[in-house]
């Protein structure tokens, strides 16, 4: 293995994955499997394998923001949400954003899946990506403790889990009385099931597990695929601190496709230079910048290519649109006298105790993030909506003139949404359960000031997050320079399908607050942030969503796994349109948003993406 300083840009290698995130390290990890494939990793940021900073699952905060750690991404004022930007953080290290995360671990539906097949990809259904799933973790049984806390028995069959993939995935002993209290009211809402979520359907209260390993206390990301031993093959090799700038192409084509020969990369000491790729150049640079790469390579919309004088490759006007994120609203509570919440670990004597507490015994609240969830189908201040409410409000926002005059793809895509919102088992939103008070601003909010506590007292907070947004999204280059961030405009609620959405899901948080046995752990009344957030009604609570709104940091979508004549970017055998040796792997070729935290989603993707490549080598 290469060290991150050394020069390796004079060799030629079969296979070149541009940035080590979640897609690029396991691609490149499978790939170097076969001693006789040799792989370029290559990652802008840092390797901070080791680092407190990633390694200790809770203090991702201190990452947000930091341009060692974090690309800082924020969004273009938002015209549907009181033209509010929305901070929206990326890691830039090895690793990539999974470095930073909250390390959950969600899983789709069948549908979601099925749903990707009926957009004209083959081998991506329901039944083709379940065994992924278990491949990229191993399962760490809980301590009885929290299992019976959590009363993991009712919804987690343990032999359902991963048993030997590279990331470890547990529940730590972080969790308390919120996290059961959590769970027995959705019981008492009527929402418990039996189903476990690994299994594709699921319809109520949970608390998900995380990626995290048990044993050191440590975070589980990525990098958790750059084992020691990985490390030391001699046909990997790890590039840090480099910057991939744009991909190279021949000048002749290939029964009408064109053949990527390598990248050009911007080494730590500024020098340019260029590596050659003998077999296919693999992009993960994730959902906003693989679409910027293939633009400044001259692979995206003439339009925009031609406006910086970007010689056109393949003109692909779907490069860097389609996006999809999904977005949450969320209103907080004050705890009772006699409760405690993540609030109270913030001041800095606290944070010392609990970081020495983790230095000495890796426990205690810095070893994981208690967060529990729901999967729910439509519901407002009332409980359940009914089909033909649901009918009325399709027929209002999507069943209409404007609809019949969209794109192929949109239609099509719109149409299986309208499947999942109507199908009384599928979840058209995911509410989290987070331990601290939250805050948003006009103009611009930061991450910093929507997780730090600015009112005296304790808070927990819910957050609902819409699982299919309608709205759509683009990420496109500004300049033709790589150093320039891309236009980052994710349009949300642009639709007003996810307004509809989201203010109701929003009123049946003070279903789950008045309900037994949370409401006990609640000041009666209790205070709530926003303070005059009344969502009784649903135009108050649309008014509360657009001050409320943020992001999951779910972006996808903008390299769509479609049919070209729908708009896509790349095929179910993830390569480019019009090339012959180009693939994508990332979130980026979602074409549409699953449900849930991405991260595992990402992970199988990855993992089925590293099979296909090797199984299309064995054809060449």
């Amino acid at each position: 293995m290469a060290s991150a300083s050394e020069d390796v840009t004079p060799q030629r290698f079969d296979y070149i994955v541009v940035g080590a995130g979640i897609g690029g390290l396991v691609v490149a990890t499978r790939l170097s499997e076969d001693a006789d494939n040799t792989v370029l990793l290559i990652e802008a940021g840092s390797n901070r394998m080791g680092d407190p900073r990633v390694d200790t699952p809770a203090l991702m905060v201190v990452q947000y923001g930091d341009p060692e750690f974090d690309w800082g991404f924020v969004t273009e004022p938002q015209k549907h949400v009181n033209d509010r930007q929305i901070s929206h953080p990326r890691g830039k290290v090895v690793g990539g954003s999974s470095a930073m995360n909250f390390g959950c671990i969600l899983y789709p539906s069948d549908s979601n899946f099925n749903a990707w097949a009926a957009l004209g990809n083959d081998g991506w259904a329901a039944e083709d990506m379940a065994p992924y799933f278990r491949k990229f973790q191993t399962f760490v049984p809980s301590s009885n403790e929290t299992r019976d806390l959590l009363s993991l028995d009712n919804y987690m069959d343990e032999t359902n889990q991963g048993t030997d993939g590279p990331l470890p995935v547990t529940l730590p002993n972080v969790y308390g009385e919120f996290n059961k209290a959590w769970n027995s009211a959705f019981e008492n809402l009527g929402w418990q099931t039996g189903d476990d979520p690994i299994k594709g359907k699921k319809l109520g209260a949970f608390t998900c597990p995380q990626s995290m390993d048990p044993k050191t206390g440590t975070r589980g990301y990525a990098a958790t695929y750059y084992t020691s031993e990985v490390a030391k093959r001699p046909n990997l090799h790890l590039l840090a601190d480099t910057q991939v700038a744009k991909v190279f192409f021949d000048s002749n084509k290939v029964d009408g496709d064109v053949v990527a020969t390598g990248v050009q990369v911007i080494l730590k000491d500024g020098s340019v230079k260029q590596t050659t790729a003998q077999k296919e150049v693999i992009l993960s640079a994730g959902a906003l910048q693989s679409p910027q790469l293939l633009e400044l390579s001259g692979v995206g919309g003439s339009d925009i290519l031609n406006k910086y004088n970007i010689p056109v490759v393949v003109d692909s006007p779907g490069v860097g649109e389609n996006l999809q994120d999904h977005c949450i609203s969320h209103l907080s509570f004050e705890v009772a006298d006699d409760q405690i919440s993540g609030d109270i670990v913030r001041s800095p004597e606290a944070m010392q105790a609990l970081m020495k507490l983790y230095e000495e015994t890796r426990s205690g609240p810095l070893a994981g993030m208690p967060v529990s969830a729901a999967y729910m189908p439509l519901v407002d201040a009332n409980g359940r909506v009914s089909k033909d409410e649901i009918e009325k409000l399709l027929q209002e926002h999507l069943d209409n003139d404007t609809t019949k005059s969209l794109s192929p793809a949109l239609q099509k895509q719109y149409k299986l949404l309208r499947q999942m919102l109507l199908d009384p088992n599928h979840s058209s939103g995911e509410y989290m359960f987070l331990p601290i008070q939250m805050h948003t601003k006009p103009g611009k909010t930061s991450m910093g000031e929507i997780i730090g506590k600015e009112l005296p007292g304790n808070y927990v907070s819910i957050l609902a997050l819409n699982n299919h947004p309608f709205s759509r999204g683009s990420v496109h280059i500004q300049s033709a320079d790589i150093q320039t961030k891309p236009i980052f405009d994710p349009n949300y609620l642009s639709h007003p399908l996810d307004l509809e959405i989201l203010a109701r899901h929003t009123q049946y948080m003070d279903k789950i607050v008045q309900t037994e046995p949370f409401a006990s752990l609640l000041k009666t009344p209790s205070s709530r942030i926003p303070a005059n957030a009344d969502v009784s009604n649903l135009q108050s609570a649309k008014n509360v969503v657009k001050e409320r709104l943020f992001t999951c940091f779910h972006p996808a979508a903008t390299c769509a796994m479609m049919p070209r004549e729908l708009g896509g970017v790349v095929n179910n055998r993830l390569m480019v349109h019009g090339t012959r040796n180009l693939r994508v792997v990332d979130a980026s070729v979602f074409p549409l948003e699953p449900l849930g935290n991405i991260q595992a989603t990402v992970y199988a993707v990855a993992e089925k993406a590293a099979d296909i490549i090797k199984e299309d080598a064995k054809r060449t």
